[in-house]
């Protein structure tokens, strides 16, 4: 071939500059004969790409078929190649497309990806990996029949009781885009451990207006993954499509330092094993000496079941060393453990349904609903009346079910449900329980760009037995640069 290209290349120079004393017919004749040389040499070098990509690419690389041309004319030679589709390795996970996408950042065994075909990535030159830099930009406007605590966000946890001076208000209005998000995810899955990246950051950050808050960093490399996270006892994958950012009251959600390990055991079957970082969270409101202290990691294991055309189900397990030191009442801890079930089914056409339940004692920090107040800041343990340290127990269920009225429209209803039990130690201001509903309506107005509007209900429940409750009516807006 380095012959004929030889060949060729002055000989193209010798025509060119021979071209003035040649008549129409001779260089028309000369240009055939220019374009059969190249076409040959254009099928010499799709043979060798073909021969090297045969020898040297592992056998789980993505399929890339392209579109090559030459165009020929009296003034220019043009090459042009398109790359047609990428084929990766789908995930048994069904894509849901929901307003508020919890599934593009779950970490995924092997080089399994949501979107086989990578769209919005771009090869990094020089190396065999690519880059997927996506902008999800959205607002939110929020109107509420009276003061519900938190007015970016519906938390039932924050929802003013009866006896307490911001209960009530009036009605109230906002407009906030903190949830809007960056996203980077980088990705080489044709080299052996399939390495991949992921970042991701909101502006939910502590304190007013767009604080910056960091949602994900992680990166996996042949299948042990580390970094800030979702936990080992979450499933993301379960999430229902709300418009409100915050979602449901009663689900698993706790992003922290993480190490785990996925074992997959065929295409429908997979194990996780992962410790993460300890977070004690003892309620000190009424014993100001009490300090949460953390022993030892949580460690925690998920077992799933993932089908394409069915769903897929996970159960989970945490186990935690929840501690507390007082002057007084001396160093103690707690064996603190809770299980999970959790599932996304798809049942007609597109229609899905989504199902999650929680039971066990000391595990109220990775409730959605994990939010401090005034009169409460910690679910997982207090004092009896002994003064001895005590796991809570906590139950939590949802239920979600998501139906497309046509591939424009979809509706969203969703429940939620928490129950803490309270120990002797705290105060009557004190999370007891909470309830969650919404309804929706989404609008995609384009493949990239969602409209949504929904009506939630939130009650919160005390201790002492004082509740409060608030209507909201949310409309959101979110566009993302890339699917």
């Amino acid at each position: 071939m380095n012959a004929k290209i030889l060949t060729t290349i002055p000989l193209s120079f010798a025509l060119a500059a021979g071209a003035e004393t040649l008549s129409p017919e001779q260089m028309q004749s000369n240009l055939n004969e220019m374009q059969k040389t190249i076409e040959n040499l254009q099928h010499e070098i799709q043979e060798m790409k073909r021969q090297q990509q045969t020898a040297f690419m592992p056998t789980n690389a993505p399929i890339v078929s392209t579109n090559q041309s030459v165009t020929v004319s009296p003034d220019t030679v043009v090459f042009s190649q398109t790359v047609t589709q990428i084929n990766g390795h789908e995930a048994q996970v069904t894509s849901r497309n929901t307003f508020n996408d919890q599934q593009e950042a779950a970490p995924r065994a092997n080089d399994l990806t949501l979107d086989p075909k990578y769209r919005g990535f771009i090869p990094i030159p020089n190396t065999p990996a690519m880059i997927k830099f996506n902008a999800k930009p959205r607002v939110d406007f929020t109107s509420d029949n009276r003061n519900s605590g938190n007015p970016d966000r519906f938390v039932p946890a924050q929802i003013p009781v009866d006896g307490q001076s911001d209960q009530g208000g009036g009605h109230q209005f906002n407009v906030n885009a903190r949830g809007s998000s960056l996203r980077l995810d980088v990705r080489a899955p044709d080299l052996d451990g399939a390495p991949r990246f992921y970042y991701e950051n909101d502006f939910f950050g502590s304190g007013g207006g767009m604080s910056y808050r960091v949602k994900q960093l992680w990166g996996e490399y042949y299948n042990v993954t580390a970094g800030w996270t979702y936990s080992i006892f979450e499933d993301p994958d379960a999430w229902p499509d709300t418009v409100d950012f915050e979602g449901p009251n009663s689900m698993i959600y706790a992003r922290q330092p993480t190490l785990r390990y996925l074992l997959q055991a065929n295409d429908h079957l997979q194990f996780n094993f992962g410790i993460q970082q300890p977070a004690s969270d003892v309620d000190t409101v009424n014993q100001t000496d009490v300090t949460a202290v953390n022993h030892a990691p949580d460690g925690g294991f998920n077992v799933r079941w993932e089908d394409k055309k069915i769903g897929h189900v996970q159960l989970a397990a945490i186990l935690r060393d929840v501690g507390a030191n007082s002057p007084t009442l001396g160093n103690q801890e707690e064996f603190g453990w809770g299980v999970m079930a959790a599932t996304s089914l798809n049942t007609f056409g597109k229609d899905s349904m989504q199902l999650q339940a929680t039971y066990g004692h000391g595990y109220f920090h990775f409730a959605n609903d994990n939010f401090t107040y005034s009169g409460f800041n910690g679910g997982d343990a207090g004092y009896d009346k002994n003064g001895n340290l005590k796991a809570l127990p906590f139950f939590s269920a949802m239920a979600a079910y998501t139906h497309h009225w046509t591939d424009s429209f979809r509706s969203t209803a969703s429940v939620g449900w928490n129950d803490l039990d309270n120990s002797f130690s705290q105060g009557p201001l004190a999370y007891h329980k909470t309830f969650y509903a919404s309804a929706n309506v989404v609008y995609q107005i384009r493949k990239r760009l969602s409209v949504g509007i929904e009506g939630l209900y939130g009650k919160k429940e005390t201790k002492s037995g004082a509740d409060g409750d608030v209507f909201r009516v949310q409309m959101g807006i979110a566009w993302a640069l890339f699917d």
